[in-house]
């Protein structure tokens, strides 16, 4: 694989996606150890120092010596955004392409992949704070039937338990008065190659995975990072809105006894890979060695 193609000089960039527990990780390393590869991260809770073993970010070892960015890069305190991801990752894959190496895009944020390489422009939305107010008056449950009945589809990539995102989604449709989707601009010119690769097991195999994972880190000590993390930043929404933490930490108030927390836990990150394939199965040009059809409840 060239670096560049050679018939518009635009970079080439390999794009590795899917769901959560779908074998990107180690995919990406053995074919960036092949190729030439560096690996950006496009996952939205991989750039939050201390989100290891609830966000299975890749330890040094797993990384096997491969360099990897966008991972560790801010206090989870910081509110990372789609738009700071495009300004850092495209400054990045233009630095490994100077390098002679190969951009490998690897991760499960639909909306960073997308902004990155279909060149979707955000709209600039200044907060308006009287309507979050408001919105911020509503149960979970009263906002996301909200956001139901404003874009159904933009409800369906948004976790139902997220307010941060149902409030900003909300936001944008009132401001615009258009779906989250149309008041996503798009460049024409895009200066990426790009490949897409798509991985993905059949629904039982994916929710095996899945199920697996969350056992393992239980016993890989994510209660105690969890508590970990709580003492050090409190109940930031970062913390509270991811899943993971969010499910330990309804164990940790004594809301749920450890099994159902995990029980909770395997459901919600299901539920996440059902989104995250929705989202995925729109872009035609991803190549799947298992293609995701619709996943049932």
């Amino acid at each position: 694989m060239n670096k560049t193609s050679l018939t518009n000089n635009k970079i080439k960039v390999i794009a590795i996606v899917g769901a959560t527990a779908s074998g990107k990780t180690s995919y990406s390393i053995e074919l960036a150890k092949k190729i030439g590869g560096e690996i950006v991260s496009a996952d939205s809770r991989l750039v939050y120092k201390g989100f290891d073993i609830g966000t299975a970010k890749p330890t040094m070892q797993e990384r096997q010596g491969i360099p990897h960015h966008l991972i560790d890069i801010v206090e989870p305190e910081f509110e990372y955004s789609a738009g700071l991801y495009k300004k850092d990752a495209s400054k990045i894959i233009k630095e490994i392409n100077n390098r002679g190496h190969i951009p490998i895009i690897v991760g499960g944020t639909g909306l960073y992949i997308d902004i990155l390489l279909k060149n979707y422009q955000l709209p600039e939305i200044e907060a308006n704070h009287n309507l979050r107010n408001d919105l911020k008056k509503l149960t979970k449950e009263e906002l996301y039937k909200t956001l139901i009945q404003l874009d159904s589809n933009a409800a369906i990539a948004i976790d139902s338990n997220d307010t941060k995102k149902i409030i900003r989604a909300i936001e944008i449709i009132k401001t615009t008065g258009k779906p989250l989707d149309e008041s996503r601009g798009k460049n024409i010119d895009n200066e990426y190659e790009i490949e897409w690769i798509g991985k993905n097991f059949d629904r039982k195999t994916l929710y095996k995975r899945i199920d697996e994972r969350v056992d393992i880190m239980i016993q890989n000590g994510l209660i105690e990072e969890t508590k970990t993390l709580l003492n050090k930043h409190g109940r930031i929404p970062n913390l509270v809105n991811t899943i993971g933490y969010r499910e330990i930490l309804g164990y940790i108030d004594n809301k749920y006894t450890l099994e159902e927390a995990t029980d909770l836990l395997k459901k919600n990150t299901r539920n996440y890979a059902k989104r995250q394939l929705t989202w995925f199965r729109k872009n035609e040009n991803i190549k799947w060695d298992i293609y995701p059809e619709k996943l049932k409840k």
